[in-house]
Order: structure tokens, then sequence, then C-alpha cells
């Protein structure tokens, strides 16, 4: 008798442009969270507790590095190269002792297998985001307990679901004013929200197009300047010529103070683009760079956690260790497997 062989999932292309896009730009990346400072010093102070650490989606080392510094022996998977290549070259300035704390693998949280136990895995910034099945959620649970000391913890924080993002008009963008991205140059931002119910996950389509460059102050003031000359010759030639010899003089005296404000305006252009990683071109076409977030509830995301034999330690609402309220925008848990189940037996 012959069995049927089950069919391979074909896979999602939309999921995973969702998981990825987003990342294949590191400096963008940087340029775009390096305010986020609350899950740093929260995930730092865990780690430096314990000694060393797995961080599970360890990107261009917004975490990472901080940790490294105070003394972490940081292990980083990843699945996105580009990322990995900008780690790679931000640790390249840091001192040797940073250097030798950090260890990085590209791959797969659901699939990859290190041969080593931690007693602190961490999952920072939504990257549990991008587990979008039950299969994933559980794929990850089974890599995360492979590589937990007996008494190691797992430690992870995801978005709390928003109604009001989730049921935006996709048809209708959210625009910020046009701003410099620091490897398109100036562009234009809207974005668009389009919630899946069915698979629960949050599309959100990033659209980046080009900018006029905002004309100079000094340009603005020639203009004003050549406008209001034309006015006065019209109403009188006499003043026209007084105004214009006034100019001179004016423009005289003033132009040691406009090289020093050119000078100064240069110089501050070279420091800004001294400190980019990447040199910044202006696009000429608009481009669209798409984020896939699963959405899941506190309940669902517990009821995950209990069936795959971990229990939940500590559940915050922020990242000073408040309570989950209905106002919380963020899901901080603390869970580690669950040594008290028995085989065949849920609590």
């Amino acid at each position: 008798m012959k069995h049927a062989v089950p069919k391979t999932a074909r896979p999602d292309l939309e999921l995973d442009a969702g998981a990825r896009a987003h990342f294949e730009d590191p400096v963008y990346y940087s340029d775009t969270y390096d305010w986020r400072d609350e899950d740093v010093v929260y995930y730092r102070a865990l780690a430096e507790a314990r000694g060393s650490v797995l961080e599970h989606g360890i990107g261009n080392g917004r975490v990472a590095l901080p940790m490294a510094r105070a003394g972490v022996e940081v292990t980083g998977l990843d699945h996105t190269r580009a990322m990995l290549d900008h780690l790679r070259a931000l640790l390249k300035r840091e001192p040797p002792a940073v250097r030798r704390r950090v260890e990085l693998h590209q791959g797969d949280v659901r699939t990859a297998r290190l041969g080593k136990r931690f007693p602190l895995v961490i999952c920072p910034f939504n990257a549990a985001l991008h587990l979008y099945t039950r299969q994933d959620v559980e794929a990850w649970l089974a890599r995360v307990r492979e590589h937990l000391e007996p008494r190691g913890e797992l430690v992870f924080d995801i978005s709390m679901p928003i109604p009001a993002d989730l049921a935006r008009d996709p048809s209708v963008p959210y625009r910020i004013p046009p701003f410099e991205h620091p490897t398109a140059g100036r562009v234009a931002y809207r974005e668009h929200f389009d919630y899946d119910r069915v698979r629960q996950v949050l599309f959100v389509s990033m659209f980046f197009e080009p900018a006029p460059r905002r004309r100079s102050a000094k340009s603005a003031r020639g203009k004003a300047t050549r406008r209001a000359e034309t006015v006065a010759q019209t109403r009188n030639g006499e003043a026209a010529a007084q105004t214009r010899r006034a100019e001179t003089a004016a423009q005289t005296r003033k132009g040691e103070a406009a090289t020093k404000t050119r000078k100064g305006e240069a110089a501050a252009e070279n420091r800004e683009s001294a400190a980019r990683v990447a040199t910044p071109r202006q696009i000429t076409e608009t481009f669209m760079t798409p984020l896939a977030h699963r959405q899941f509830y506190p309940q669902e995301m517990e009821a995950l956690l209990h069936y795959n034999g971990f229990e939940v330690r500590e559940l915050y609402g922020d990242f000073e260790r408040g309570p989950l309220v209905q106002t919380s925008d963020v899901m901080v848990w603390h869970v580690a497997p669950r040594r008290a189940a028995r085989r065949g037996t849920t609590r």
C-alpha cells in the first residue's frame, strides 16, 4: 500500500517580502530607530545579570552592541545578510575586547541549532511578529528550549494590537513632512495600513517619493530682494538707485559674514555626511517597502506559550516593569520552560 506524500507548502511571497524588505537597508533602519533606548537599557540590564545571551533577530546591533560594551558575551542570530554585514562593519570600529564578545550567525530562528545553551534568550522589538503561523511559533519555541540552560529564561517584546491601526482605510495614506533619507536623498513619505483579519497580519506599505530640495534661506532672501528692487524701480528711479547703493554697501560690509556663514553651512554638511555610513543618493523614482506584522493578542500569546510547555513568569506593559493595561502599546514577556508540567497533562 502506497502512502501519499504530503505536499510541501508553497512559500507565501507576500509574507516573505514583509519579513525581509524592511531590513535590507540597515543604514535607514538605524537612522529610523536610533531614538529607541528604553528597550536597550532593559535588555542590557538583564544580560549583564547573566553574563551571556543569545539574541534572536540581532539585526545590525542596536541592542547587541550596548550589551557587548557592558561586558556581556553576545551570540546573535539573524536571517538578513545586509544587517549582519552592517553589524560586522560597525564592530570593526569597536575595541578588540568588544569585538571578541560578539559571535554572529545567519539563519532562521525556527530552524537554527547552534549547539550551545544560554542563561538568557532575547527576541527584541517585534522580531517575534514575523512568526506568522502557529507552526512558526511552535518551531521557534522548540529552538528556544534547545538553547536555554536549565534555569534559563526567554524575554521578548511585541506590540499590543491597536484597533485604530487595524481599522485604517488602506486607501487613505498617512503622511509625514519630507525628510532626508540617509541612502535615498530627500523624500516624501506615506504609508498605507491593510489588516488581514483572517491571518491576523497587518501589512504596511511604505512609499518613498522623490522630494524637491528645500530652498535655502539665502536663495529666498535673494529672490525677495530682487522683487523689492523691481517695485522700487517702478515707483521711483532715484529711490531705487539709492536702494541699490545702500545694498551694495551692505553687501560689502556683510561679505565677510556671508562667507563665514557659507563655510559654516558647508562644514555642517560635511559633518553630517561623515556621520553617515553610506553616501546618500537622490532617488528619481518612487519605491515601496513592505512590512508584515502578525498581531498577537495577550491571551492568544499566553495560550501559545502554555501549550508549548512555557510558563509566564512576568508580563509588563512597558520597559519600566509597569503592568499590562488597556493603554499599553507593548507587551514585555518573561517566560521559561514549565518544569512541573507532566507528560500528557496540561495544567
